[in-house]
């Protein structure tokens, strides 16, 4: 243990070569090691650089990577359909009140329209003729 602890030497960002920065990424790559025992091993100063140097030199595309691939657990499942559940409400709410408003609106309008007809002593509202109500019933 004490063996292990003389070789761990800390560097800083400046003392890591391009030649040492692809070894520990190919070493990432071909085998099994996690970032944490790598970090370890050589001594880096955390694993965000690690993770930095698999971004730049590594083969794997990091840019077209994308976080959905995991299957979410039932606790994430309930917790985004609660949140749906949530929104709808929310939705309803609004669309409900705006429904409501245009109801008031279209009764205020027919009122308008009834008052000028009384003042005015004219027909605004276009009458149907009793052969147009026959046709339209059917």
């Amino acid at each position: 243990m004490e063996e292990k602890e003389k070789n761990y030497v800390k560097r800083t960002q400046k003392d890591y070569s391009m030649s040492f920065k692809l070894s520990v990424v190919r070493e990432i790559e071909t085998t099994e090691i996690g970032l944490c025992a790598i970090t370890r091993k050589y001594g880096i100063q955390s694993e965000a650089t690690v993770r930095r140097w698999m971004e730049k030199y590594g083969t794997f595309d990091w840019i077209n990577i994308k976080g959905g691939n995991m299957p979410k657990s039932k606790d994430q499942m309930l917790l985004e359909f609660q949140e749906k559940v949530r929104q709808l409400e929310k939705k309803n709410a609004r669309l409900e009140h705006e429904l409501e408003m245009k109801d008031h609106k279209a009764a205020i309008f027919d009122m308008m329209i009834d008052i000028a007809e009384k003042e005015y002593k004219i027909d605004i509202r276009k009458n149907s003729l009793p052969e147009q109500l026959k046709n339209t019933s059917k």
